[in-house]
């Protein structure tokens, strides 16, 4: 079997007609960067958000006349939404709010079974589509490398689980995944009819990572726009179902895959992980002007690595001093989460894929992780209530 070529895909591309039906989507500009791994082809097509509803079915004769391809085993196709396409599309009606009917008999159990006062899902602002079912999609993120922002991100997520919420985790952090390992999980995952992926799952949680399409060695040599339609895709092509919050555990610094979950999803808000030193808070005031920058709230500041705790003595000692993370934040008008302390069992049970909320829930560690969810899910709630959004159903 011959292996296919980017330019193969692109010239079966030129098959589909774009929106104008004169043009093909190739012409147009429209086609994200190809990528193609085991037989599998994705790409996304740009188009402006107000029509993602109406060009559901160039999204799906692109996927089709993809598959049709010799060599082909699979192709994911999404349509993303873009800000300047946007504005400079002729109106269009907007997609229509969801039936009324659509998951009412669910919402009423979740009304019994979960907070009473879950918020609504955040409208998505110019340029964004919601993803169906999922309430608020949250990042958790860090301007470095090193400050334990991915096991901060797990242990929030199984936080938010055990005080009663529906949860899954996205790792966006392409080019080193860390949830397959950080939650135990081995194996590739499902397909639905070919396209939809079905989420791995371990401690009651909805996982989705790159790290379980690709070998754990394998380097990602993906430039931009590759990193940005991988992301994108595993966020809207995968079979979530009905969510209170999506944890996304972005990768650090602030670069292309930050921008584009920041520009292009309608994030609910983003939590900042820190330890107390000046550098690494200098690093996290970077991600967080970035998230203000792109009208993304900041839900607040975790201090990690707070402390260290001796386990033979139980001395408590300020190895990185202390406290860093709670000034800024006061100083900076966000609020602060809360101080994890450096533990032997924090590094053991990342390392061993058993979370200490999951492995330990009645311990003091596993108890500050659940206050910092709680508070993180007060803000969320307590957001101003805005009308249901607009939701593209596929």
């Amino acid at each position: 079997m011959t292996d296919v070529t980017k330019e193969q895909v692109l010239e079966t591309l030129k098959t589909v007609r774009g929106p104008d039906l004169e043009h093909d989507i190739v012409a147009l500009g429209m086609v994200s960067d190809v990528f193609i791994s085991d037989g599998k082809v994705y790409f996304s097509i740009t188009v402006p958000a107000e029509r993602a509803k109406e060009l559901e079915p160039m999204r799906l004769a692109a996927e089709r006349v993809i598959k049709e391809m010799p060599g082909v085993k699979g192709a994911l196709v999404t349509l993303t939404a873009d800000r300047k396409a946007a504005a400079a599309a002729p109106a269009a009606r907007p997609a229509p709010n969801p039936p009324h009917g659509h998951a009412g008999h669910d919402h009423g159990r979740h009304d019994h079974q979960h907070h009473a006062h879950a918020p609504q899902q955040q409208p998505p602002r110019a340029g964004k589509i919601g993803v169906p079912g999922i309430g608020a999609i949250i990042a958790v993120a860090s301007g470095k490398g090193g400050v334990g922002k991915s096991t901060t991100a797990v242990n929030l997520a199984l936080g938010l689980l055990a005080n009663g919420l529906r949860v899954g985790i996205l790792d966006a952090d392409i080019y080193g995944p860390s949830m397959p390992r950080l939650l135990k999980i081995s194996g590739r995952p499902t397909q639905i009819d070919g396209r939809i992926i079905n989420p791995m799952e371990n401690y009651g949680l909805k996982v989705m990572s790159m790290g379980f399409l690709v070998d754990e060695e394998t380097a990602m040599i993906w430039r931009g726009p590759m990193v940005q339609s991988a992301l994108l895709q595993m966020l809207r092509e995968v079979a979530w179902g009905e969510l209170d919050v999506l944890v996304v555990d972005m990768p650090p610094g602030t670069g292309d895959a930050q921008l584009t979950m920041a520009q292009q999803v309608p994030l609910a808000g983003a939590v900042i992980v820190s330890t107390p030193q000046d550098l690494a808070l200098i690093d996290a005031r970077k991600g967080l002007n970035m998230f203000r920058k792109v009208e993304v709230p900041v839900l607040g500041i975790v201090e990690n690595m707070s402390y260290f705790i001796a386990p033979d003595t139980g001395t408590r000692y300020d190895i990185f001093g202390h406290g860093g993370a709670r000034k800024e934040a006061e100083r900076i008008g966000v609020p602060f989460l809360g101080e994890v302390p450096l533990t032997m069992n924090i590094r053991e049970t990342s390392d061993a894929g058993t979370p200490l909320v999951a492995s330990d829930p009645n311990g003091v560690v596993a108890g500050i992780y659940r206050g910092i969810a709680a508070k993180v899910w007060e803000q969320l709630a307590g957001q101003s209530q805005r009308p249901a959004p607009a939701i593209v159903f596929e």
